[in-house]
């Protein structure tokens, strides 16, 4: 059974935190991941994402992607859904890995398009497809083409979403005709997933965003969703230019070296990495304190 939500927030809406995971002298340290947890869920966040990107999965073996899952499902209780992030080039692999979670109390799968080996759009489906029959958890497309190599189309999301175990799409192509068709043209839930184009998203319809700026004060960017929600456009795009800088500097080197180097800043986490990822430059830092210092210094 899925975690109960307090929140009446639908599935895969509003703000979801791709947790960044934290390490400690080269293992995962357990205690700072659910004290992490425990402050975003605390803060109002819609969802949780755990083993995404900004994780680190392509770092972590079987068994630590399991031990962080664990930790982040324990300290989440039934307060706030989350999902696992999956990917790879194998489609068979990649079912395998899926098919694994089918008895984990998990909202759902964000799963990447094949990276390395760009596939054709066909392919791509076929990808999808075969992953779809061997999971019972609703799945979330994951188009990041910058780091895949190849692009979901808006007409191969459009395909896919007339099954319905497909239900959303996180959409980082910077493409914004594709955006809008997403959006207008698909019943997928479309999130964001490139931080400075969330107010440009939620004003185009939408549905939230999967944003690793919002480890840093994940109150502001669910107070942005709220606003755009209610409608209150002028007031959303005053925060959001407030929040704007610091957002461009958490991006300004790969990520998560400074999103960890923020987090570590505030004490949640040690500012550790795994190569071949390493932790924000000393210039970079510097800028961060001060950008940090403002975001923080915003009204709640």
């Amino acid at each position: 059974m899925n975690p109960e939500r307090t929140s009446t927030t639908p599935l895969f809406e509003g703000i979801w935190v791709p947790i960044v995971t934290p390490f400690r002298d080269g293992h995962i340290d357990l205690d700072a991941a659910q004290g992490l947890t425990t402050h975003l869920v605390d803060s109002g966040v819609h969802g949780l994402v755990v083993c995404g990107t900004t994780g680190e999965a392509a770092t972590l073996d079987d068994g630590e992607q399991a031990d962080m899952l664990a930790a982040v499902l324990e300290a989440a209780g039934r307060r706030c859904p989350v999902a696992i992030g999956i990917g790879g080039s194998d489609t068979r692999a990649v079912a395998r890995q899926a098919a694994r979670y089918n008895r984990a109390p998990l909202a759902g799968l964000l799963i990447s398009a094949p990276s390395y080996v760009r596939p054709s759009q066909q392919g791509i489906l076929h990808h999808f497809r075969a992953i779809a029959e061997v999971t019972d958890k609703p799945i979330a497309l994951y188009n990041i083409p910058a780091r895949t190599g190849v692009n979901i189309d808006a007409a191969t999301a459009l395909s896919l979403s007339a099954d319905p175990r497909f239900a959303a799409i996180k959409e980082c192509g910077g493409n914004m005709p594709q955006l809008a068709a997403l959006i207008n043209h698909t019943p997928l839930k479309v999130l964001c997933g490139d931080d400075a184009l969330i107010l440009v998203t939620l004003c185009l319809g939408g549905h939230g965003a999967i944003t690793a700026a919002a480890h840093i004060r994940p109150d502001l960017f669910v107070r942005l969703f709220d606003l755009v929600r209610s409608n209150r456009i002028g007031q959303a795009r005053t925060l959001f230019k407030a929040m704007l800088p610091l957002i461009q500097l958490l991006f300004s080197e790969p990520n998560p070296g400074p999103v960890k180097a923020a987090l570590a800043m505030q004490g949640w986490i040690g500012d550790e990495l795994r190569l071949p990822m390493t932790p924000m430059s000393a210039d970079g830092k510097k800028a961060l304190a001060i950008a940090l210092e403002r975001m923080m210094a915003l009204p709640g």
